[in-house]
């Protein structure tokens, strides 16, 4: 397995395949997806600072992708930018022949894989963080885990958590639901799990402080050493 860390501006991803020219291309596909986003931020900036669902109009397919996803979840487009960019790497590995590729992209990770992956959990100070990791299963094509946290990051949250995690084919869907958790969930008031009902995920993890809770079908858990000098780290793009 070949790692591969990209950092361009905001963007800091770790990639990983088996090939190096599934790592170029999963490259090149994340600089085109952040200038596909680019490109309409700068001709409508409420784009960038859109808390709720927001259609800046015909934007191609990466920016259209994330608009979907946030009016699902009910939160601004840019909730999903980081899922969809991570998405378009990983497509275009597999869209080049890679049966194995993963990109991490600020905590969330878009991945194809005939092998099991294993991703470490990190939430801050919790008694959770860097202990534990999820080993997700191959998905049978592209699919995302994804995590928001209101306490570890420089991402906009209104939460409390210190992570929550969530698991579907869509890691742009993943990203954005990750995001609306993340911004209502409380202690002792876990109802906005009832959202996701019919929303299109998997499942969800949410850790905060000492309590984890699950939703849905989530990947076994096992205990790991979480090596805290690979986790990527950036800004909303």
């Amino acid at each position: 397995m070949l790692r591969r860390v990209f950092h361009f501006r905001e963007t800091h991803a770790t990639l990983l395949a088996d090939e190096p020219a599934h790592l170029r291309v999963a490259a090149d596909a994340i600089l085109e997806a952040r200038s596909a986003v680019e490109r309409v931020a700068a001709r409508d900036p409420f784009f960038l600072s859109a808390l709720e669902p927001y259609d800046p109009g015909p934007s191609g397919p990466v920016v259209g992708r994330m608009v979907r996803a946030a009016s699902r979840a009910g939160v601004g487009p840019m909730a999903a930018v980081a899922g969809a960019i991570a998405a378009a790497g990983v497509e275009a590995m597999v869209e080049s022949g890679a049966r194995f590729g993963v990109v991490e992209n600020g905590g969330d990770v878009a991945y194809a894989s005939d092998r099991p992956v294993r991703v470490g959990i990190h939430a801050g100070s919790s008694p959770f963080s860097d202990r534990f990791a999820f080993i997700l299963p191959p998905p049978g094509g592209v699919a995302g885990c994804c995590t928001s946290s209101a306490t570890v990051g420089p991402s906009v949250s209104f939460g409390v958590a210190d992570a929550v995690t969530v698991f579907a084919d869509d890691p742009v869907l993943a990203d954005a639901w990750a995001t609306r958790l993340c911004n209502d969930l409380r202690p002792g008031d876990l109802s906005a799990l009832g959202l996701l009902d019919g929303a299109g995920v998997g499942g969800a993890c949410v850790i905060l402080g000492d309590h984890r809770v699950s939703w849905g079908k989530v990947p076994p858990v096992v205990r790991a050493r979480v090596d805290r000098a690979l986790i990527s780290a950036g800004g909303p793009l």
